[in-house]
């Protein structure tokens, strides 16, 4: 997406080479959180990536835990059937990792625990004759109250446990799987062999250690796992205020009146909705602390003002807030294109207009922006955003909300100019380790809500209706895409509500 718009002969991009990442590590270590995290990362700039995850490969051909053999989980000697279904499993996963490969694939993430040298090193040596680049990724955590939240929050709700704990009590569920990893700690073997490529990360992000990294593209990967973490928080999305000149790119103006009181509802609504989200979860509201973003834009910062002001309905004490402005979170620039209406830009200029229609992602408008522009301008927000451990409040343009939501969705880059994002619906986005779910709440229908969520004399940011139908097929979601998180980019795309207040 962030990558140059350009093909080559092979599909691979950097000059890379095709990776497979394997991970290494025991159960509750954030493996898949990880993974799933770098590969919306890689995504993200253009490379042809993917998870294959043992443990769903696994579900899916055998089905859940209570239909296996009593020993196929535990240590020491299996039954012949027990070996016959392991390995099965193991050779169609593989068989998955050399499919996506050889229809033009550039990197896997091989997700699996991977905990014994013999295991590993046979996965490796497969791939290494093919001339595929192997890296071992270890992800190692000796932080108790990590493990513990891990444990709590995925491995407890996975396909597997939510079947073999149900009807338990929550607490005693967690010590049974605890007591379960400790028995795989007996067995584990660290990487320590230096013949492959290897970044070992330490309690999910607190430290990193990399060994024989070569080249553009792995690199990268080594800077992303640097700047990434796996604390619970909530994002939340809203488009500014009314300013009192909508339609012109280039007048910086203030809020109108009508927009300093939508400033003020956000505020109410926010801090009500997140109040209840973590109180449901048993944390204090006012011991948290709120970050917001917002442009240097003036209809973006100003409306974040109230947050920094008490108001009578406020709650006591106040909530921790802190804003930030950052430049690179301006609208999109519609260059010679600024405030005219669709009409006006089909009588003056035909021919860009046939093009723009054709590919609004990729085409750039006279001395103005494209998407694809504004997504590589938007990439250093994106690493901060990965790096941000609090609630996270971004008050944008559609254009940047457009393109941040795709990031953590996993939309293609065709879809971009097609989600609606209209003023007066909050948008809430709770990143998982298998997933992002994400509601829309709608709080405000007061003056600059179009009906459609648009402004006709800004159509170069607001651009979203002639696009819908007009998908490429890439724009699909893909067999390995989560149900919820499909889910959650139709809805996305069509610019829906999920919920009203």
């Amino acid at each position: 997406m962030v990558a140059p718009l350009y093909t080559t002969a092979s599909g691979l991009l950097f000059h890379a080479g095709k990776i497979l990442v394997c991970t290494v590590g025991l159960p509750a270590r954030g493996k898949t959180h990880v993974s799933r995290a770098l590969e919306r990362y890689l995504r993200w700039t253009g490379v042809k990536t993917t998870v294959i995850s043992l443990g769903d490969y696994r579900r899916k051909v055998l089905g859940g835990a209570q239909k296996l053999p009593p020993d196929y989980f535990t240590l020491g000697e299996k039954s012949p059937e027990t070996i016959k279904l392991r390995e099965k499993v193991l050779q169609g996963c593989e068989q998955q990792i050399w499919d996506f490969f050889n229809a033009g694939g550039q990197v896997v993430i091989y997700d699996a625990n991977n905990g014994t040298r013999e295991r590993r090193n046979a996965v490796a040596e497969k791939f290494d004759k093919a001339g595929i680049h192997v890296i071992m990724l270890e992800s190692l955590c000796d932080n108790e109250e990590i493990i513990m939240a891990n444990i709590r929050s995925v491995k407890i709700s996975s396909p597997d446990a939510s079947i073999s704990y149900r009807g338990w009590d929550p607490e005693q569920a967690v010590k049974d799987y605890y007591n379960r990893i400790k028995d795989h700690e007996l067995h584990y073997e660290p990487v320590e062999e230096t013949k492959w490529p290897f970044i070992r990360i330490i309690n999910v992000g607190e430290k990193i250690m990399v060994n024989n990294i070569h080249g553009y593209l792995q690199s990268r990967i080594v800077f992303f796992l640097m700047n990434i973490h796996n604390r619970f928080r909530t994002i939340y999305f809203a488009r500014s205020g009314q300013s009192l000149i909508e339609h012109s790119y280039k007048a910086d103006s203030d809020l109108s009146p009508a927009g300093w009181e939508y400033a003020e509802r956000l505020k109410e609504f926010v801090l009500e909705r997140r109040a209840k989200s973590l109180e449901q979860r048993g944390i204090n509201p006012t011991e948290r602390r709120l970050v917001i973003w917002t442009s240097a834009r003036r209809r973006s910062h100003h409306t974040a003002w109230p947050f920094l002001t008490k108001g009578p309905n406020d709650p006591a004490p106040p909530a921790k807030v802190k804003v930030f402005e950052r430049p690179q979170m301006s609208e999109i620039n519609p260059g010679v294109w600024d405030g005219l209406s669709p009409e006006q830009v089909r009588k003056y200029y035909p021919d860009e207009w046939e093009r723009f229609v054709n590919d609004p992602y990729a085409y750039r408008a006279p001395r103005a922006e494209s998407y694809h522009d504004l997504c590589v301008r938007l990439e250093p927000t994106l690493i901060e955003l990965e790096r941000e451990k609090e609630d996270l409040l971004i008050i944008g343009h559609a254009s940047v909300i457009r393109c941040i939501l795709a990031y953590l969705i996993g939309l293609p880059a065709s879809e971009i100019p097609a989600i609606e994002v209209a003023r007066g619906d909050l948008i809430e986005v709770v990143p998982t380790s298998y997933g992002v779910y994400s509601q829309a709440h709608h709080f405000w229908d007061g003056p600059g809500r179009a009906a459609s969520g648009k402004d006709e004399h800004n159509f170069y940011e607001n651009y979203a209706e002639d696009t819908q139908g007009k998908r490429r097929p890439e724009a699909k979601p893909g067999p390995d895409v989560d149900a919820e998180l499909a889910t959650a980019a139709a809805a996305a795309a069509a610019g829906v509500t999920s919920s009203a207040v």
